[in-house]
């Protein structure tokens, strides 16, 4: 149990800019372990931006809301997995071949494809949030947020590393997830969908688990083909759409 904790801690770390105590003898192998704790910190990021939508309704109204917890998001995990989603859309859209798409993805600079991957998703968040009424929304970033790192991590398991390990920023994340280590990581998400079921109905929930899944098979295919596995950009840029995919599951109008 005292293992887990430290690795929920280094995942926590890892994944956002939470002020919290340094590890002592830490083992590059534990930020690895702890892939199966992300979607706990996502649903932790995802509880601290549901406060901000509701005291931001609370104050302004719904569109000002989803802003605010969009924008504390991104400030909590320090633009991420954003950044991996506009440097993906550049390397994917800007290059041809395998190299040149890594090479794109690794330059800071952002580009045409970038700039508009990032914009549009950032737009689509905010509308599909504000068009649901708030207790619903704050349960929708909640689940958004957790269930979209499980299916970030799914790519760990089903792929190989695509880019330089050598140069990787992780170097830990580049070795391959278990298929345990994910169903260990699905499990975070039982009680947030057992306390949030009733707020949803049941084709609202089956629409946002095929839409997340739907996202995640389509970064899978577009990954395996054109980088011949994931990087961290593409992880990034996964978390993103199956964020997205869930938010317009639940807010659908059936």
């Amino acid at each position: 149990m005292k293992h887990e904790l430290t690795l929920l801690l280094v995942a926590t770390q890892f994944l956002t800019r939470l002020p919290l105590p340094a590890l002592r003898h830490f083992d590059p192998d534990w930020l690895h372990q702890s892939s199966r704790h992300f979607p706990a910190v996502g649903l932790l990021v995802g509880g601290l931006c549901a406060l901000a939508f509701g005291l931001g309704e609370l104050a302004f109204g719904p569109l000002t809301a989803a802003v605010l917890a969009t924008m504390l998001g991104v400030y909590i995990t320090g633009a991420f997995h954003e950044d991996g989603l506009a440097d993906t859309c550049d390397g994917l859209g800007g290059g041809m071949s395998r190299e040149r798409a890594l090479t794109i993805m690794k330059d800071s600079r952002l580009g045409t494809f970038g700039t508009l991957g990032l914009a549009l998703a950032l737009l689509l968040k905010i509308s599909l949030l504000a068009s649901l009424d708030t207790a619903a929304a704050m349960a929708a970033l909640v689940l958004a947020h957790g269930g979209s790192r499980l299916a970030c991590i799914s790519l760990i398991a089903l792929l190989p590393y695509g880019g330089d390990i050598e140069h990787a920023k992780a170097k830990p994340m580049a070795q391959r997830l278990t298929h345990r280590q994910w169903w260990l990581a699905g499990l975070w998400l039982l009680p947030a969908v057992a306390l949030l079921w009733p707020l949803f109905s049941p084709g609202h929930w089956l629409l946002a688990v095929v839409l997340a899944g739907l996202a995640s098979w389509h970064m899978y295919r577009l990954l395996k083909r054109r980088l011949e596995g994931y990087t961290g950009d593409g992880l990034g840029a996964t978390q993103q759409l199956a964020e997205i995919a869930i938010y317009a599951g639940l807010a659908a109008r059936l």
